[in-house]
């Protein structure tokens, strides 16, 4: 069995820890964490491994760098001070970052790659418990990935090739689809309210609207799944919306001003019935 050691021991390290050990694809060697009470934390939490620091590195097959975004340089320029990397494989889980912000450890002799699972890592146990099927973007050097993805296969895992050129726009859909949606509901919310609905009730209005809209995207695709004024060329609707919206409130009114152009373009996408 292949082993591996863990530079991290927040949620990504452990969860993945625990699924590399519990389905034997690694043997687990040395946890990293800012502290050793971290560390032992990570290695009780997945169930194998031991808490170690930098200057005890063993060797290993892979090394896995479950840090932050912006520890990545330094945690992988200390992996490499550390331990002999010669043709080992090092990567990265973040989602925004390639995988040539592994060059301390390319430069020492190791293959590098990113692999980044597309969800939420914030509850741990629900995280185990329903990985199969989860999408990882994976970019890197072609021998790490010859070990990586067949080691993400078999914890149930799918991965799909990204270019690492363009990783920030990969990232960048994942805030479109997440965190903006969030933010474009919460303006129907309080619109809502703002014409004098209660909180409740207006999450029941748009709850409807929201789904159908999401599912008519998913099953038709997003430029025959367009409704609504822009669709139908209501432009007058428009500008009255936007300008009612501006005088409530002008940071939505902002919003509603910024969707408008990218709305049109999709509508000009929209096959004619």
């Amino acid at each position: 069995m292949p082993s591996i050691s863990i530079i991290g021991a927040g949620h990504v390290g452990r969860v993945l820890g625990r699924l590399f050990h519990e389905a034997q694809v690694f043997e687990l060697r040395d946890i990293v964490a800012r502290s050793g009470s971290s560390a032992a934390a990570g290695v009780a939490w997945i169930g194998a491994g031991r808490a170690s620091g930098y200057p005890q590195l063993q060797p290993a097959d892979v090394f896995l760098l479950a840090v932050s975004d912006d520890q990545i340089e330094e945690a992988c320029a200390s992996l490499a001070a550390s331990v002999a990397l010669a043709g080992a494989v090092v990567f990265h889980c973040s989602g925004a970052l390639a995988s040539e912000r592994l060059r301390a450890a390319r430069a020492a002799g190791a293959a590098v790659a990113s692999i980044h699972p597309i969800r939420s890592f914030a509850d741990v146990d629900a995280v185990v418990a329903g990985f199969t099927g989860t999408w990882c973007g994976a970019e890197g050097d072609e021998h790490a990935l010859a070990v990586l993805e067949p080691a993400f296969a078999a914890i149930g895992a799918r991965t799909v090739k990204i270019d690492a050129a363009a990783k920030t726009i990969y990232h960048a859909a994942a805030v479109f689809a997440s965190n903006y949606l969030v933010t474009i509901l919460d303006a129907a919310l309080r619109a809502y309210q703002a014409a004098g609905i209660p909180e409740e009730i207006a999450r029941e209005l748009a709850l409807p609207l929201a789904e159908e809209s999401m599912r008519n995207v998913f099953r038709l695709g997003a430029a025959p799944a367009l409704s609504g004024p822009i669709a139908r060329g209501d432009l007058a609707t428009v500008e009255r919306q936007q300008a009612a919206v501006s005088a409530w409130d002008s940071a939505t009114g902002a919003l509603y001003a910024a969707l408008i152009p990218p709305t049109q373009s999709l509508a000009a996408r929209k096959p004619h019935s």
